[in-house]
Parts: C-alpha cells; structure tokens; sequence
C-alpha cells in the first residue's frame, strides 16, 4: 500500500501538463507540514527530575508551547512534550495564559 504522504502519478492525472513516469510519486509538501521535527531544549525529552527541581526553586513555570497554557506545579509541569521552563513575567509577555487547575 502507497504512503498516505505521497500522490501517485494515476492521481495526477487530471492535471494538465504534470507527467510523472509510471510507478513515480511525488512528494508532497503539506504532508511534510505536520511531520514532528527535531527540538533543541524544549522537548519534554531533555527535561529530567534535576530540571525541574532546578525550575521549581527559581520560581519558574512550565510553558506548554502547543497549548499557550503555563504551570506553577502540579501534574503537568515539565512534563508536556512540547515546552520549556521560564519566569511567568516571561510567559505573560509572550501571551501565555495560565493553568486553570493545577
């Protein structure tokens, strides 16, 4: 079975003047849109207990960078797969919005 991110050339078809060789596929670009990429520091990977301890003791929040939400505490911080630590002065500024529960 074909990749659901690749269009075969018979799909193609319709479109006047595109040729692809029979059996080719062409790559498309907003498939590649939504493929995860590598992170620096902000993956939830490279946070580790000290990390957090480190955070806590600064009085830093955890900003959840796909949600635009920060934690104080609580279940959730350091622990998203997608944020980093900052001060929340930092994090209002960018527009983040705080945790209703936490």
């Amino acid at each position: 079975m074909a990749d659901s991110r690749v269009v075969t050339a018979a799909c193609l078809s319709f479109f006047p003047g595109l040729y692809l060789p029979a059996g080719q596929y062409l790559d498309w670009p907003s498939a590649r849109r939504n493929q995860p990429t590598a992170k620096a520091s902000s993956s939830n990977a490279a946070v580790s207990a000290t990390d957090i301890a480190a955070a806590k003791a600064s009085h830093k929040v955890w900003v959840n960078l796909d949600s635009g939400v920060y934690h104080k505490g609580g279940r959730w911080y350091g622990k998203t797969k997608n944020g980093k630590f900052m001060t929340e002065d930092e994090a209002n500024k960018a527009g983040y919005k705080p945790a209703k529960r936490d």
